[in-house]
Parts: structure tokens; sequence; C-alpha cells
């Protein structure tokens, strides 16, 4: 993960996780990427000051910090608010499907395909599924969507 200084058109300044320069480059390129303040989508990345560690594993700050980062910081509280709302919403899904459907496990792809064809009764299903077997199902018309996972999850 990379975290960037950004600042907008009209001067308001921010700062975004990404989890590569490419990925934010692509981001910028697609648009996705506004300013919280005022939703503008000409985005440039700030100057930034190096965070470095020394050998003993203690963090250096830089002397003097730019204007720009210090201001940035005061954009920080909006974004994580947007992202706890996010994360909210994700995990209010999840909990959604795992309360009102079966958990088949690693029976997934089979079950999904019997309901498809007919052969078991519909009803809402969830479990797992390698990349290759999603794609499968994807490719017999089979509806399958993946469940979220938020990094909270993987622990």
């Amino acid at each position: 993960m990379i975290r960037y200084n950004l600042r907008c058109e009209k001067g308001h300044t921010f700062e975004s996780w990404f989890q590569s320069s490419a990925a934010y480059e692509s981001q910028e390129k697609r648009k996705l990427v506004s300013c919280p303040s005022c939703g503008s989508a000409k985005v440039e990345r700030a100057i930034m000051a190096p965070r470095i560690v020394s050998k003993k594993g203690r963090d250096t700050a830089p002397q003097a910090p730019t204007a720009e980062v210090t201001a940035s910081s005061e954009s920080t509280p909006l974004l994580m608010a947007q992202e706890r709302e996010l994360r909210a919403k994700i995990k209010e899904l999840r909990d959604h499907i795992v309360k009102n459907a079966d958990n088949v496990g690693e029976r997934f792809p089979n079950e999904a395909r019997k309901m498809h064809y007919g052969d078991i009764e519909h009803r809402p299903i969830y479990g797992e599924a390698s990349a290759e077997e999603a794609r499968a199902l994807i490719d017999e018309g089979v509806e399958v969507s993946p469940l979220p996972v938020l990094p909270d999850d993987r622990n």
C-alpha cells in the first residue's frame, strides 16, 4: 500500500491510499480519484516528505514538513469517515447474506450448477469457489457474485 498526498485543481489537499503507484495512475486516468471537498476529478500528487526508518526501527520524520503535507492531514477524518461508512455497508451486505443464505462451503460450484439446471430447488447459497470454478460457472450462464472481503476478514 502507498499513501499519496493529493491536491485538486482548486487547491484542496487530501490524502488517499492505493495498492501501488500503477493503481493510482490507472484510477486517475479513469477519473476515479476525486477531491472529497469539491468533487473535482482534476487531481495531482502533491509533494511528499518521505518517512525514513532507521536500522533501529524508529521512524525519522522530516525536519520541516511542507504546508501541503500538514494541510493534507486536515482532510484525513473525512476520508476515514467515508472508508468507515463503506466498510460498514459492505459488512451489512455480508451479514445479510450470511443470515439469509445457506453456506455450502466447497460444494458451492456443484450446488449452483444443480440449481441452474433445475436439478434441485433454488435457494440462496454462498460458499467457496476457485477463480477457475467461478469463471466456468459464469461461462455456463450460472449467476454468481463474489462475497466482498474486508481486510479485517483475512485475520
